[in-house]
């Protein structure tokens, strides 16, 4: 009998591949049924996927990929280096990348470059500026079989081909996505040949799911409820840091958060871990720069006391000894905690004499869009995703590229040490600078930093090894046989 698992999750739908997202169960899917040129390893970094190798010239501008050989897609029809480029080629186009409001994510990195089949098997990119994390793009780089692309052209979604461990077998939407091991796949075979992805939004409702066995995986589960697993001997709860940060937009065009000394001292005022305890009931970790400790070239502070005396010191100096008003908006999900993270926000600052005056959005696109075209007040509540140190640089703090989240922001050192970064080939020398990026904006806060989140997955069995992947999407080649027993790859 052949193994099969059912993996139930709160957000489920066939999307197009070539549209950004940084939602974990919507990659969950889209890396079951395709492959970009890499994939990210088990252990961090990046391994090979459609490529079997890759070299960068020294100034970073240069990529030349090796296809693995005899690459098939579902559908039977060969993957070869022209397929790659016609699908790179169209996530490059400024109408694709979209997410929340940000139209041409991939757009910014390859809409001028030259991405060229050099031979059947060899991809050549040629940039016009360099980017040494080039691959912090291409693991999202999907291929689709030019087979399916009028489809997706037309808008019509619902039947995938690509080249991943899975093929699609039936999709209902709105209920389940049903899968089947593709024996062409190029990697480590994957140990159940049948998944089934089922939608249920209810978290009690995916908890009991699994205890009562209708499925192997629950994702997403809620932080305390889900500690029945721990004792039942039958089931793996497995907690994960989820890269995405929880912070508070700075809008430093106007108004008091333009002042360095005032953004900083926000940061230094704040009890994180109070915070986490009193709003999501302890399912966070601080955060105490602008990107997660997951991130390459991280520097997270040991020290997360909160330092409300220098946070006084500082709002003294910057004109504001009598207190100080800011102006919040605030959305009523996407962060769901967002209201009651706002208000735990509003009573630690009040000790240093700082008022929230909230302002609640309901409609949680029109609130990004707000955010994206510089409709805000003095700060508002936000996350910040990628699992790319230099992609949020990039989109978020340069202020010479004007991103759809940059609210102002500009450090002329932190702009320095990007394009130092971006033409870095070697990693150890890449990831010291972003280490001093970090730094500096602990310094120079772009952000109120808060806290990353924590996912909690669970797992029919004891697999006291699992772990998941570290941009925290469930990888589908690594899930155990559920009915022999037998470990992950």
């Amino acid at each position: 009998m052949s193994s099969s698992a059912v993996i139930v999750q709160p957000r489920l739908a066939v999307e197009d591949p070539h549209d950004c997202t940084d939602a974990n169960d919507m990659l969950a899917v889209f890396d079951a049924l395709f492959d970009g040129l890499v994939r990210y390893g088990k252990d961090g970094g990046y391994v090979p996927a459609l490529a079997s190798s890759w070299d960068v010239t020294p100034d970073a501008r240069h990529w030349t990929f090796r296809l693995r050989e005899d690459l098939s897609f579902h559908d039977g029809s060969p993957c070869d280096a022209a397929a790659v480029c016609q699908s790179l080629t169209r996530m490059a186009r400024p109408d694709k990348g979209y997410t929340l409001g940000a139209p041409g994510v991939w757009h910014q990195y390859l809409g001028d470059a030259e991405i060229e089949a050099i031979d059947p098997h060899t991809v050549a990119i040629r940039l016009s500026k360099p980017i040494a994390d080039l691959l912090d793009i291409l693991v999202y780089g999907y291929v689709i079989a030019p087979s399916a692309l009028a489809r997706y052209e037309a808008g019509d979604t619902s039947q995938p081909v690509g080249t991943g461990p899975y093929r699609l077998v039936s999709y209902e939407p709105g209920h389940a996505l049903h899968l089947q091991r593709f024996d062409g796949w190029h990697g480590e075979r994957p140990a159940n040949a049948e998944l089934t992805f089922r939608l249920e939004q209810n978290r009690e409702a995916r908890l009991d799911m699994l205890i009562s066995g209708q499925a192997q995986v629950a994702n997403s589960l809620d932080f305390e409820a889900s500690k029945a697993l721990e004792d039942t001997g039958r089931h793996t709860r497995v907690t994960s840091l989820v890269p995405v940060a929880i912070i508070y937009l700075f809008n430093a065009f106007k108004g008091p958060l333009t002042d360095s000394r005032v953004r900083r001292a926000l940061n230094l005022a704040i009890d994180r871990q109070a915070l986490i305890d009193r709003v999501v009931r302890g399912a966070a970790k601080p955060l105490t720069g602008f990107v997660s400790p997951a991130h390459f070239g991280s520097l997270p502070s040991e020290d997360l006391r909160p330092d409300r005396d220098q946070a006084q010191r500082l709002l003294t100096e910057a004109g504001f000894s009598d207190g100080l008003t800011i102006e919040v908006d605030c959305p009523t999900r996407l962060p769901d905690e967002a209201e009651a993270l706002t208000a735990a926000l509003a009573e630690q600052l009040s000790a240093i004499g700082v008022t929230l005056n909230i302002h609640l959005h309901t409609d949680r696109e029109a609130y990004a869009h707000g955010v994206r075209l510089k409709q805000v007040r003095d700060m508002c509540v936000f996350d910040s995703s990628p699992l790319s140190t230099f992609r949020i640089l990039a989109e978020k703090i340069d202020q010479r590229a004007n991103g759809s989240w940059w609210l102002g922001f500009h450090n002329a050192e932190v702009e320095d040490l990007l394009d130092r970064a971006r033409a870095t080939v070697d990693p150890i020398e890449r990831a010291e600078i972003f280490k001093k990026a970090f730094h500096a904006l602990q310094v120079d806060p772009p952000w109120l930093y808060l806290y990353n989140p924590l996912r909690v997955t669970g797992l029919s069995g004891s697999w006291p090894d699992w772990r998941m992947r570290q941009d925290c999407v469930l990888d589908v080649t690594r899930l155990p046989d559920f009915q022999t027993g037998k470990r992950a790859p």
